[in-house]
């Protein structure tokens, strides 16, 4: 229980924290705009759909308003290091920013279906009552000051019977706003699905952006007032409940009620996304667009096996932490486009360095680019670096890593520092034992960190700490031909294929036998486990943390962290 309460329960608070606010929100305005009397005689056109449509619009503003925050990534970034609050458990949720993101766009989806949903239905009965000649209530109502252009009281916007639903859509600024943001959510949300994302990386990249005709849409969604309640000097006048029954009067100018007259509120959603709005275009203008001046030297192009290529670079006044990630552009190859990537170089090194795999587009004409030796470097831009959870690998003192592919290189730059504190002889290091797993489908791809990982080694052996680093490599793209010339070479001191002291392992880890020799060496030891790999592998090793941690909160505890960026 306390695992789950220190992986998830500040997290579970939040989740639940708001969807507590959304549905109070949904239901003050729902009672608001069914129950007040300034929309009494809005409702006798348009019933409960009236209602549905502004508790919905309500809900809209609130998850508007926090969209864009889980994406502010320097407050993240300021949240997570400077902030001490923010230590242990509460750092936890800042690790679940998309996630978040995510699910604040799945309610926006859900609130503008019954927003929309409902306004048709609004529509229809505010054709049908402007066409209506039969003397009834909504009939009357809907042709007040109609035909009195200089005065703006009028509760129904078709002011024509000859009006269609498709002209007053296309023609007020609340329905044609209506139709382009509606177009460009569904253009942001399918386009940011994970094939897309993961294939077609551009195709997202630029959809996204849609954002910012999303947000100049919905703020300027409500000024057309199409929605309208009576004002508070007619109700003064003329009450809707005693003259409700008199309505056939109105126009007789009795006393007591007179004709109702009516007013659109205010517009209400730039309130909402002011402020956030604000704090991301900051974010994205002021910060990225400094930063991006700042002269980025190529200092040292490595291409590795698996088409891999690495850049180190330097900056004036850059400083890191170990795992952290930075966004690159290069202008040369596409002036709008950022793309993140994990540092794989240790805070101790007087540069800092990305590794690139050939998966898509843009990073293939980089590599092509870099390949190109008889050419100048392109010019490259660097925004960062901005913190994930493997900055907290140091306060466990046992850590277990998982790298899948090029998963691992989070983890290189926690290995390349935990050689430097040892060469430095760090006393403050908390961390005792380190277990890492790297599980590649190719042999090529082991040769990336192969020289890191021989230092480590060395390293170990010389300090008489051999068993510090516990390392496991996984090749799960092989044949008979392979594993038998592997099998053949098993007694060499070196593994044939990354000639290291370890040997590769053919397959994938048997996660459960893992877990149960790491909690039996490490009985009543705080185990982080740090994934950066697919969401297949987070599941499984989610589980297992849950599964092998101790029911006594003072026995062996295992703590999932996953990467996401």
């Amino acid at each position: 229980m306390g695992n789950w309460i220190i992986n998830h329960g500040i997290s579970g608070l939040i989740l639940a924290v708001w969807l507590g606010l959304n549905v109070f929100l949904f239901v003050n305005a729902f009672l608001l705009y069914e129950k007040a009397d300034k929309y009494f005689y809005t409702r006798k056109i348009l019933g409960s759909a009236l209602a549905w449509a502004r508790a919905s619009a309500r809900c809209l503003n609130f998850n508007s308003m926090l969209i864009l925050i889980p994406v502010c990534r320097n407050l993240l970034s300021f949240l997570r290091g400077t902030c001490s609050f923010c230590r242990s458990a509460l750092r936890k949720p800042l690790d679940h920013n998309l996630t978040f993101h995510k699910l604040v766009a799945y309610m926006i989806c859900l609130h503008t279906a019954i927003h929309i949903i409902a306004h048709l239905f609004n529509f229809e009965r505010y054709s049908n009552s402007r066409k209506a000649t039969d003397g009834s209530l909504a009939s009357v109502l809907s042709s007040l000051y109609n035909d009195k252009k200089e005065e703006n009281y009028w509760l129904n916007p078709f002011h024509s019977p000859d009006m269609t639903v498709e002209y007053v859509t296309f023609t007020t600024i609340a329905g044609l706003t209506g139709v382009i943001i509606t177009i460009a959510l569904v253009l942001m949300v399918t386009s940011a699905m994970e094939f897309i994302r993961r294939s077609y990386f551009e195709v997202f990249w630029y959809t996204h952006h849609l954002f910012v005709i999303y947000f100049i849409g919905l703020g300027l969604h409500g000024i057309g007032g199409i929605v309208r309640g009576q004002t508070q000097e007619s109700m003064h006048e003329s009450d809707p409940h005693k003259c409700e029954e008199s309505f056939q009067t109105w126009k007789d100018h009795h006393p007591s009620c007179k004709n109702p007259r009516f007013e659109g509120h205010a517009p209400e959603s730039w309130k909402w996304i002011l402020a956030p709005l604000i704090l991301y275009l900051f974010e994205r203008i002021i910060l990225r667009g400094y930063r991006s001046l700042q002269k980025v030297e190529i200092i040292k192009v490595v291409m590795h096996p698996s088409k891999v290529l690495e850049l180190q670079l330097t900056k004036r006044g850059f400083s890191m932490e170990v795992g952290q990630y930075i966004f690159v552009k290069c202008p040369s190859i596409s002036y709008l486009e950022w793309h993140p990537f994990t540092l794989t170089s240790a805070p101790e090194e007087d540069f800092f360095s990305i590794h690139i795999r050939a998966a898509g587009d843009w990073t293939e004409n980089l590599i092509r680019a870099f390949e190109q030796q008889h050419s100048p470097f392109p010019r490259i831009q660097v925004d960062g670096p901005f913190g994930t959870v493997s900055e907290d690998v140091f306060q466990y003192e046992v850590a277990m890593l998982v790298g899948a592919g090029i998963g691992v290189t989070p983890f290189a730059s926690i290995l390349k520092s935990i050689w430097y504190k040892f060469r430095q002889d760090d006393r403050k290091l908390k961390t005792q034992t380190i277990y890492f797993y790297w599980i590649c489908r190719e042999t090529g791809a082991f040769a990336w960190f192969n020289d890191l990982l021989a230092s480590l080694e060395q390293e170990m052996e010389d300090l008489g700490k051999v068993g510090f680093l516990n390392y496991r490599l996984f090749l799960t793209g092989w044949n008979s031909n392979i594993a038998g010339h592997a099998a053949l070479n098993f007694d060499k001191a070196t593994d044939i294929l990354t000639g290291l002291k370890q040997k590769t392992f053919f397959g994938r880890p048997m996660w459960d036998n893992e877990f149960s020799a790491i909690a039996t060496a490490h009985p009543k030891s705080a185990v982080g486990v740090f994934l950066c790999g697919p969401k297949k592998m987070a599941k499984s090793l989610s589980k297992r943390c849950r599964q092998h941690s101790s029911l006594d909160p003072r026995k062996v505890q295992f703590y999932f962290n996953k990467e996401n960026f």
